[in-house]
């Protein structure tokens, strides 16, 4: 799947003009969490959420860190935390490096970004302008309403050695001793694996191979035992 199969359109914005208190009144009346700023031209200039409206003089909860923090951070960081309690304008609150992707990036990709960038939602940009926007609750929807593909008949034949293929193109995988049996699509794992998450790994592949329709783990866990 990609973002544009996911993404919500048209996207809720303010512009680099809106106020402090604009925004704040926004993300209650359309219950969300974050909102993109843009530009005169609708052109996308950063992206404010509720994190950014946490320290705020308003409320009384600014950053009051002890005299030795505020040497150490430096004076610049004192003045950054100062604009961000007490300017009314979002354009001094929003992030501005904003990862965004395009509506044919896959959701992988995006799922990647956002663990990397610890972030909760990606804007998503066509032509320069902005076409959506994908969240985590975007991702785990679009896990709720998948749909199995088209259940196959397969040979026990053909089930066997697709999970044997599958298992030793992983990477964590290591020559051991592993084997698979297959009867009507049910399938039973023997050997030895060094993990429980290697055993785990195995009995996710084998139950995700098409045509399975059981998985019956048989496998050990240690030392390899020479029973040939």
């Amino acid at each position: 799947m990609k973002a544009r199969d996911v993404m919500i359109s048209p996207v809720i914005t303010v512009k680099e003009t809106a106020t402090v208190k604009d925004v704040a009144a926004l993300l209650l009346e359309k219950r969300i969490s974050a909102v993109p700023v843009v530009d005169h031209q609708g052109r996308l200039a950063g992206i404010v959420s509720e994190a950014d409206l946490l320290r705020r003089v308003e409320i009384g909860t600014e950053r009051r860190n002890p005299w030795w923090l505020r040497v150490l951070a430096g004076r610049d960081a004192g003045a950054l935390d100062y604009v961000k309690a007490n300017s009314h304008r979002i354009a001094d609150l929003m992030t501005r490096d904003v990862a965004t992707a395009t509506p044919d990036t896959p959701l992988h990709q995006i799922a990647e970004m956002m663990e990397r960038r610890r972030i909760k939602r990606v804007p998503i940009l066509a032509n320069g302008q902005l076409a959506g926007i994908v969240t985590r609750a975007n991702l785990v929807q679009a896990i709720a309403t998948s749909r199995p593909g088209l259940e196959i008949t397969l040979s026990d034949d053909t089930i066997r050695n697709a999970i044997l293929e599958r298992v030793k193109a992983q990477q964590w995988w290591r020559i051991g001793v592993l084997n698979v049996t297959a009867h009507k699509g049910v399938v039973d794992l023997w050997g030895t694996v060094d993990t429980v998450p290697e055993r785990d790994a195995i009995r996710v592949i084998a139950e995700n191979t098409p045509g399975v329709v059981a998985v019956i783990d048989n496998l050990s866990i240690g030392p390899v035992v020479d029973n040939w």
